[in-house]
Parts: C-alpha cells; structure tokens; sequence
C-alpha cells in the first residue's frame, strides 16, 4: 500500500510518499512543488502548475491512497482563500486520479507524529525523520507531506472499522450514521 500525503500551499506544495509493510511505514519519497517560476499575480497558472505536479507523482509514484491538509483559518482572509484555492487544485489533481483521500487537520497530524497538536515544524521535522529512519530531517513542507501520510497509514484501518459500522467521517472530523 502506497500512501501520498500532501501539504498544500499556492508557493510551496509538500509532498511525501511512504508504503506500508504490513504495519511499518517505509519512506519512498517527498519534496516540493513550487510555484515560484510562475509570477505572483497569475493565479491560474500556478494552480495549473499544483495540479500538473499531483498527476506527475500520481504516474511516478502509483500511490493507492492519499491523505492531505485540511486548510486552517487565517488571520488574514485573503491568504485563507488563496490557501483553499491551493487546496482545491490539490483537490482535484487527487480525485482526476481517482485516489481515495482522507483529510486531516495540522493538529490531528502533529497530534499523531509528535504526541500533541501544538509540536513545532523542527518537531514535525524530527519525528518523521526518526519515524522513517531518516539519514536527515526532510525540509518543513515535506515533513509535514510525510506525518500526513503517516497519520493516514496509522488511522486507516480505523477508519475501515468506523465506515463498516456504518458511520462517515465529514470534513469536520465528525462522524455520523449514513
């Protein structure tokens, strides 16, 4: 089972691949997709680039199963917005491969990977690095792409359980009976 985890953002995209082998999460591979190349006020074209980068790790990678960021509120509503859009495009490039994908908020995966929802990205960076037996701590978004895809590899079978109990899981992280 190969799980993508992604970390969306309009500059920089993390991304992180793992497989599972029976219970252990093993590292395939992770980075970045930037936007930098394109400029700043042409939007649609750094979403296209987000989007065209997804379906690229899709065909190299084959991952079964994805997991991402659920987006937080800002302070500022035009960075939340531009956020989401980047989200959406990560969105989309994900369900155009027809992955399955969990979603997870920043606290759920710190929760998971560091043992509390408030851990540092240099924590974030330093559980994933030990979690994958790491020669190095991966850069902040790739970690951050990893302990989504770790947190995903440790609740999916949970989830599994949850589902054929009858109950769905929201956006929200609420449950509720279908």
């Amino acid at each position: 089972m190969r799980i993508l985890g992604i970390d969306p953002g309009l500059r920089t995209t993390g991304f992180g691949v793992i497989e599972l082998h029976g219970a252990q999460p093993v590292y395939v591979a992770s980075g970045t997709i930037r936007t930098a190349s394109v400029a700043q006020g042409e939007l649609p074209a750094r979403l296209r680039l987000i989007f065209d980068g997804i379906r690229e790790l899709h065909a190299r990678y084959a991952p079964q199963e994805a997991a991402i960021e659920i987006v937080f509120t800002n302070v500022n509503p035009q960075s939340t917005l531009l956020l989401g859009q980047a989200r959406g495009a990560c969105l989309v490039g994900l369900a155009a491969c027809e992955l399955p994908i969990a979603e997870y908020t920043a606290l759920q995966m710190k929760k998971a990977i560091a043992g509390h929802g408030k851990a540092a990205k240099r924590e974030v960076q330093t559980m994933v690095q030990r979690l994958l037996s790491l020669p190095a701590a991966p850069g902040p978004d790739a970690a951050d792409a990893l302990g989504l895809a770790i947190t995903h590899a440790h609740a999916r079978s949970a989830l599994a359980l949850l589902t054929e109990a009858g109950l769905q899981r929201r956006a929200s992280s609420m449950y509720r009976r279908r």
